[in-house]
C-alpha cells in the first residue's frame, strides 16, 4: 500500500503553512477563500483524504461513539427481534445526539476483555448479561460513562431494567390459573447456554439476572396458586430461539405429563411454543394455555398474553445516561396485555 499523504505536503504543495491547511479542514472560517482553494487543490492532486479521525478524535478527547457491548454473535444484532428494538432505541438517540454506535460481540473468547479496553468510544452499553462476565470489571476499569441494560447490577454503573420478578409473578398468576402441570420456557442460565429440561430449577444457579428474576416471579405465582416449585418443569433454551423452544416444547408435550400452561420469556419462544402445540392437534387455551413477553409485532398477530415493555425506551435510556443523562426508573414501566392465549 503506498504511504498516506500528510498534511504537510499538502501544505507544501499548495505553498501555505501547515497551520493554514489545517484550519481549511477544521475552522475553514480563518481561513481565505484563496488559500482555501489552494489547499483543497493540492489535497485533490495528492490524492489527500483529509484528517485522519483516530488524531481528531485524540485532539479533541471524544469519538463521538457510544459502544454497544453485546453478549452474543454479531448476526444477534440483527437476527433477534428483541436486540433489533433495543439498539433501534439506541440509534436514535445516537442521530439526534451526532453520535455513532459501535456493536461490540462478546463470544466468551480470550479476547474479549481486550476488545473492550481497545475501544474507542466515549461510553459503554452493556447488553443484559451475566454475573460472573468478565467484560463488566473491564468495562469499569475504563472509567468511562457505563450503563448495564437488565443487569446485573454493578457499582458506579447505571442500570436500565423492569421490575422482572413483580412480572413474572403478574403473569405467571394468569396463565398458572387452573393449570395442574405447568411449565416454563426459560431464557439460558448462564454464558455456558447448555439448554436443559428440569423440575424445579435451582434459580440460584441462574447466573443472568434476568432469567433468575423472571424464573423466581414464575415461583412466586406458582406458589400463590398452591402449586410446589418443584412440579413445575422448567425447559431452559440456550437462545431466544424460535425453533428451539419449539423442539423443547414438543419434548415436553412428548412426555408422561405434559405442561397444560406454559410460560415462555419472550414472545419469539412464545411463537415457537404455539406451533409445537398446534402440531401436537392440542388447543390452544383449552388444552394449553401459553403466555410470551415484551408485546412485539408476532404477540398480537398471535392472540399473546403477554408481558408489554419497551425495550426501543429502555435501549433509548441507556444511550442517554451513557451520554450523561439520569436514566431515571423504569422498574414500573411493564403492563399485562390479555388476549386469546389464556383461560378467562
Amino acid at each position: 500500500m503506498s504511504k498516506r499523504v500528510t498534511l504537510a505536503q499538502v501544505a507544501k504543495s499548495a505553498g501555505v503553512s501547515v497551520m493554514t491547511a489545517s484550519y481549511t479542514y477544521n475552522q475553514p472560517g480563518r481561513v481565505s477563500e484563496q488559500a482555501r482553494s489552494r489547499v483543497l487543490a493540492a489535497a485533490a492532486d495528492l490524492g489527500y483524504p483529509g484528517p485522519d479521525p483516530s488524531a481528531r478524535s485524540l485532539r479533541r478527547g471524544s469519538t463521538q461513539t457510544l459502544g454497544v457491548v453485546l453478549g452474543e454473535h454479531l448476526t444477534y444484532a440483527f437476527d433477534d427481534p428483541q436486540a433489533v428494538t433495543f439498539l433501534a432505541g439506541v440509534a436514535e438517540v445516537c442521530a439526534d445526539q451526532g453520535y455513532g454506535m459501535t456493536i461490540l460481540p462478546i463470544s466468551g473468547a480470550p479476547d474479549d476483555v481486550s476488545r473492550i479496553t481497545s475501544a474507542a468510544v466515549d461510553g459503554f452499553i452493556v447488553w443484559t448479561t451475566s454475573d460472573e462476565d468478565p467484560v463488566l470489571a473491564a468495562v469499569q476499569a475504563m472509567k468511562r460513562p457505563a450503563v448495564i441494560h437488565g443487569g446485573p447490577e454493578v457499582p458506579g454503573l447505571e442500570l436500565v431494567t423492569i421490575d422482572n420478578r413483580a412480572a413474572a409473578r403478574e403473569i405467571g398468576a394468569v396463565v398458572f390459573a387452573g393449570a395442574r402441570r405447568p411449565a416454563i420456557v426459560s431464557q439460558p442460565l448462564s454464558r455456558s447456554r447448555i439448554s436443559t429440561i428440569t423440575r424445579g430449577a435451582d434459580i440460584a444457579d441462574a447466573l443472568f439476572p434476568v432469567t433468575r428474576d423472571r424464573l423466581a416471579g414464575y415461583r412466586d405465582a406458582a406458589t400463590d396458586a398452591g402449586i410446589a416449585w418443584a412440579d413445575v418443569t422448567v425447559a431452559v433454551c440456550a437462545r431466544n430461539d424460535l425453533a428451539e423452544a419449539e423442539r423443547m416444547t414438543a419434548a415436553l408435550l412428548a412426555s408422561a405429563t405434559p405442561p397444560d400452561a406454559i410460560a415462555a420469556m419472550s414472545d419469539q419462544q412464545a411463537a415457537g411454543v404455539i406451533r409445537a402445540v398446534r402440531a401436537a392437534g392440542l388447543t390452544i387455551p383449552q388444552d394449553v394455555a401459553v403466555t410470551g413477553w415484551d408485546d412485539a409485532a408476532v404477540a398480537a398477530s398471535l392472540g399473546l398474553t403477554t408481558v408489554a415493555q419497551s425495550l426501543r425506551e429502555q435501549g433509548a435510556a441507556c444511550a442517554l445516561a451513557a451520554l450523561g443523562s439520569e436514566p431515571g426508573s423504569h422498574q414500573k414501566s411493564w403492563a399485562i396485555v390479555r388476549r386469546d392465549s389464556t383461560r378467562r
